[in-house]
């Protein structure tokens, strides 16, 4: 960590003023340790991946693709699957091809449909890039197996309730 740790926790401090002044301070606080625990972990992806020359949003692409079973997908599948707009889709699929890791294809059957297909490069790279990302746990430190398994089941929670998917 680049920054000097604090003597005492700001959002625990900030909780207890928001209590005193504005009234419960549960979900404040909640929010506002997710905030910065994203902080954290985007901080630390980033840096696992920057060496190869990947972005997350990058990575989770190559390794969408990399889970589909040919090893390609409709770009709009992609954005659907990484809830992410079909421009931001694009926008991904043009840097990857750019760099050699992916390729666009026609859809055999669809004219309209345009395939992304993860090249022999973009599997590499994912591959290299994984073990960058599990070596530091993608961030996510202080936590146990258990508890980090409570954890993803508590935020599915929020995205399911915000419409992210149906059970």
């Amino acid at each position: 960590m680049s920054q000097r740790a604090l003597p005492f926790d700001p959002i625990a401090r900030a909780a207890d003023l928001w209590a005193d002044q504005v009234g419960p301070s549960g979900t404040m606080a909640a929010v506002t340790s997710i905030m910065r625990v994203q902080q954290v972990l985007q901080s630390a992806v980033d840096s696992a991946l920057r060496p190869h020359g990947l972005t997350f949003a990058r990575y989770e692409a190559l390794v969408l693709l990399t889970f589909s079973k040919r090893g390609s997908l409709p770009m709009r599948v992609m954005g659907e699957r990484l809830q992410l707009h079909p421009t931001s889709v694009t926008n991904i699929v043009d840097r990857l091809e750019a760099d050699g890791l992916v390729k666009r294809i026609p859809h055999a059957t669809d004219r309209r449909t345009t395939l992304a297909e993860i090249t022999d490069a973009g599997r590499e790279r994912r591959e290299a890039a994984t073990k960058a990302v599990t070596d530091i746990d993608f961030g996510l430190r202080g936590l146990t197996e258990r508890q980090t398994a409570q954890l993803t089941d508590l935020l599915a929670k929020v995205r399911k309730a915000v419409g992210d998917f149906e059970d």
